[in-house]
């Protein structure tokens, strides 16, 4: 099977799911979301928007899925998982018969979760208070791709996103921005890694 980097020379239509019950007061997803929102590569779907009924187009969903070749669960950590209308988008459109099961429709497609944390890194370890790191924490959604025969790419991620400063949520801003036009090269999904280890800074 022809891979999507080796497919394409033009960027690769990626599409983000973004999933925030109070948008407006998540000040470092505000920034990540205003730089990403003019690439032309880039389809953003605002969940609490869109569906604040809870009630999804499945139908409109599968078809957007289709038309990208990178797909991006954007979200803060709710309770060691994602917000609730998030988890019934994974429930409702990954749904068997399409995303898995007889049809793998999804199949060598790519998946990257970009997440903001109210901790800092430490609280992500066996001595942290949240026991485990934040790679372990995240395996559902790395099976939910696998289940998918999608290709998991290393979360991004923003630690203790609320009090990190101005300027290091606009670099990590700037970085998903760079990612996003370029998701296949490997300097900047090395330089975005990076920039997650710096303990400073939740959402």
């Amino acid at each position: 099977m022809t891979s999507i980097l080796e497919s394409t020379n033009s960027s690769p239509k990626v599409l983000v799911i973004f999933a925030h019950p109070e948008p407006q007061n998540s000040t470092a997803n505000q920034v990540m979301l205003k730089k990403i929102q003019s690439l032309d590569n880039v389809t953003l779907r605002d969940l609490y928007a869109l569906y604040p009924d809870f009630f999804i187009d499945v139908k409109a969903e599968h078809q957007l899925l289709l038309e990208h070749d990178v797909i991006v669960l954007q979200h803060p950590l709710y309770m060691y998982s994602c917000p609730s209308l998030l988890k019934e988008w994974i429930d409702r459109v990954l749904g068997k018969g399409f995303a898995f099961g007889d049809d793998c429709a999804l199949e060598g497609k790519y998946w990257r979760s970009v997440i903001t944390t109210g901790g800092k890194e430490s609280a992500f370890s066996q001595s942290g208070y949240n026991k485990y790191p934040l790679e372990q924490i995240l395996q559902p959604f790395e099976l939910t791709a696998a289940l998918c025969k999608m290709q998991w790419m290393e979360p991004l991620v923003l630690y203790w996103s609320r009090r990190v400063g101005d300027m290091e949520r606009y670099q990590h801003a700037e970085l998903y921005r760079q990612w996003l036009m370029h998701p296949f090269d490997e300097s900047l999904m090395m330089s975005t890694l990076k920039s997650t280890e710096v303990e400073h800074g939740d959402d």
